[in-house]
């Protein structure tokens, strides 16, 4: 099988293209890829150091700057015929959109070229650009059963969850002891995304120093663009680290008691196969306010607990932190308990049996 799959701008976006495309690998010796993204971000780098060919598109997204906007359409129609080329020359079986404004060109040829395509929406809001392509598709395929009601009637959409979540039943935990943490105590990590994000950062700095005398430890993740800053302002006591950066942090979700972060869909899924609880605050500078809903979903079912940022200070969050991990809390007990009987599937087998069928429709 050929696939040309299109991701582009996050994290969020990316690996959950990765998840689906090393599912092929595993399955066909014979799978070619190509992946097309954006010509600045993430994607840019990340993917060819997983040796996946990658083609860039020059291209951004909409903002409310007329005169940009303007040239941004001179891009979209650009980066569309570069796709015409590029699919006349590698002749895909199947086009995989996984979400980003770079999907839409890559989408659009696919479908004047009578490419089979599917696109995955990984929010448990739709974003604008799948809700646009989703009328043209042939499958479209969600992380959350609730997204299924976004789309139009007609559309073919699946519950297929979120690829992201699959690596991290086979991840091996990684031990607190060789992060400089001790085994016997409790700890807590706190990340703000792939980006990092300073006014979270900075609403959580009360919390870090008034947990000093508490007997839990805390992992604190600043993001690389916010590391220099912050700890030039900031010292606190032995029990708290910060780090700029951690590879592999789903690996670390199966050692930590709690986490606090955003709530991305991808950050979500991991955390639901990790069965760790956590306290999500959604960014509230995302579109649709996305991760809002996303941590309403977890937070609905009691699954984890939801601040929204305008809400959160550091005493408050300090207070509810000590609250949870107290002996035998009975919040925690069941948040535990809740995502311990959340049963695990293979999004990513689900989604390669959703193409493979597709695919051998065609021939």
């Amino acid at each position: 099988m050929k696939m040309i799959i299109s991701a582009g701008g996050t994290g969020g976006h990316i690996y959950p293209a990765l998840a689906i495309v090393k599912r092929f690998q595993k399955e066909d010796k014979n799978f070619e890829v190509l992946y097309i993204g954006t010509h600045n971000r993430m994607e840019n780098k990340i993917v060819p150091e997983h040796n996946i060919p990658f083609q860039s598109l020059k291209i951004y997204g909409f903002s409310k700057n007329i005169v940009q906007d303007i040239k941004n359409v001179g891009y979209l129609i650009k980066a569309y015929y570069k796709c015409i080329d590029i699919i006349k020359e590698f002749k895909p079986d199947i086009v995989v959109g996984v979400g980003g404004y770079v999907t839409m060109p890559v989408i659009m040829a696919a479908r004047k070229m009578n490419v089979k395509t599917v696109v995955h929406e990984q929010n448990s809001i739709p974003g604008k650009t799948n809700k646009f392509l989703s009328k043209g598709v042939n499958k479209v395929f969600t992380s959350f059963e609730e997204s299924n009601k976004y789309f139009d009637s007609g559309v073919n959409v699946v519950y297929t969850g979120n690829p992201s979540g699959d690596n991290v039943s086979n991840l091996k935990p990684i031990k607190k002891e060789t992060l400089g943490f001790s085994k016997d105590k409790k700890l807590v990590l706190v990340t703000s995304g792939s980006l990092g994000s300073s006014a979270l950062n900075d609403k959580l700095v009360e919390f870090l120093k008034k947990s000093k005398n508490e007997d839990y430890e805390i992992l604190f993740i600043t993001g690389e663009r916010n590391y220099e800053t912050f700890t030039k302002a900031n010292k606190f006591s032995s029990n708290v680290k910060v780090l700029p950066y951690l590879d592999n942090l789903a690996a670390l979700f199966k050692s930590c008691d709690l986490v606090i972060g955003r709530a991305g869909a991808g950050t979500i899924s991991e955390l639901i196969v990790a069965k760790t609880p956590s306290i999500l605050v959604p960014s509230p500078n995302v579109a649709n306010n996305h991760q809002y809903y996303n941590a309403k979903d977890l937070s609905d079912s009691k699954r984890a607990i939801m601040i929204e940022e305008k809400d959160l200070d550091g005493k408050m969050l300090y207070i509810k932190v000590k609250e949870l991990l107290s002996k035998d809390n009975k919040e925690y007990k069941e948040i535990l308990n809740n995502l311990k009987n959340t049963k695990n599937f293979s999004s990513s087998d689900k989604i390669y049996n959703e193409i493979k069928e597709l695919v051998n429709d065609v021939k």
